[in-house]
């Protein structure tokens, strides 16, 4: 079963990029570069979604 965490290791901010990236197989740079090409454009609108999702998503158990 695959889950939804932020990720701890591939991380800038908070991992929620990082965490999708993960979860999807997806590059998390690529990712981030579209996060950025759209924020401009949605006047901060995906800010609020990325923090609301930082504040959802739990935290990747870290593994020693």
């Amino acid at each position: 079963m695959k889950r939804l965490y932020r990720s701890t290791s591939n991380k800038m901010m908070s991992g929620v990029l990082g965490g999708l990236g993960e979860y999807f197989n997806i590059d998390a740079t690529l990712l981030r570069l579209i996060f950025v090409v759209l924020l401009i454009p949605s006047f901060m609108t995906f800010a609020l979604v990325y923090l609301v999702a930082a504040l959802i998503i739990p935290k990747e158990e870290e593994i020693y």
